[in-house]
């Protein structure tokens, strides 16, 4: 019996073969195969090895992803999307995204936004103290999205993803955000560190709030959080720090998707909560 995942894979080669007008010949010659090959992995018949796709990818000008997920596109502008984007600087493909989500999404400007204010960023960066006083600045409730989170599942954060694992949390996280989003027209809102980590339930703050990455060292993370008391960070693990490095490179690129971008480390707590206010407070400005 053909197996499914090998026939889908096939129609998906004979499509962009097609985009890209391949003759199953032509195609064969430039992944380096055989025509017969070709033909059975088209015909699901074939079940080849990784390096092969990757010949067939390659031939084809897309990423070996595109061969196996069903759900990649298969349209030629796709592809030429991607050729347009490939080697870009990350300042470029940030500038490309805002225009996509400005032509696409439905993010509105800074200025309808501002009246939802979220903060973003890792444990310890800051977001209870600063949304707290930036909240009373500005007259506007405070929000503490994990407590929504915690009022949702009907129990603790630990005892989510104890209980009920990480799928669950990202579940519980997007359901808070919606009821926040409800509830509080206009609010202060300090997000969990991982809320980035969910592209849906990201998007929905990125479009409903005005957002603000406080940003910091790992040292000033880990260091704010141990002394809050919460000894959790180190223990039973030796490499606590490389994690926490870890983490911050890989979401830095989702964090700087902020309107503002606010740095904490080595500041009084005055002085970023002052900065902050200032760059809420002209929302034009801080959308640059």
């Amino acid at each position: 019996m053909t197996d499914p995942f090998l026939v889908a894979l096939g129609e998906r080669i004979r499509t962009l073969r097609g985009c890209q007008g391949h003759s199953r010949r032509s195609l064969a010659a430039a992944a380096g195969l055989s025509e017969r090959h070709l033909a059975n992995l088209e015909l699901g018949t074939g079940n080849a090895s990784v390096l092969v796709l990757q010949q067939v990818a390659t031939a084809l000008h897309c990423s070996l992803a595109d061969l196996v997920d069903p759900a990649a596109p298969t349209s030629p502008h796709w592809a030429a999307i991607r050729t347009l984007l490939a080697q870009r600087s990350e300042a470029d493909l940030q500038a490309a995204r805002a225009r996509l989500e400005a032509l696409f999404a439905g993010r509105t400007g800074a200025t309808e936004r501002s009246l939802r204010i979220a903060l973003i960023g890792l444990r310890g960066a800051g977001k209870s103290t600063l949304g707290q006083r930036l909240a009373q600045s500005l007259r506007l409730p405070f929000v503490e999205l994990s407590r929504q989170i915690e009022s949702v599942a009907g129990m603790a954060i630990d005892q989510i993803h104890a209980l009920s694992g990480a799928a669950a949390y990202r579940r519980y996280e997007r359901r808070a955000l919606e009821l926040t989003l409800q509830q509080f027209p206009s609010a202060v809102i300090a997000t969990p560190g991982g809320i980035v980590s969910d592209e849906t339930t990201f998007e929905l703050l990125l479009r409903h709030c005005l957002t603000v990455w406080l940003r910091a060292e790992p040292e000033d993370h880990m260091s704010r959080v141990i002394a809050q008391g919460d000894l959790r960070p180190m223990a039973g693990n030796d490499e606590a720090m490389g994690d926490l490095r870890r983490i911050l490179d890989a979401r830095k690129p989702f964090y700087a998707r902020a309107d503002v971008t606010i740095d904490t480390s080595g500041r009084p707590a005055d002085a970023a909560a002052a900065e902050l206010l200032r760059a809420v407070a002209t929302p034009g400005a801080a959308a640059t």
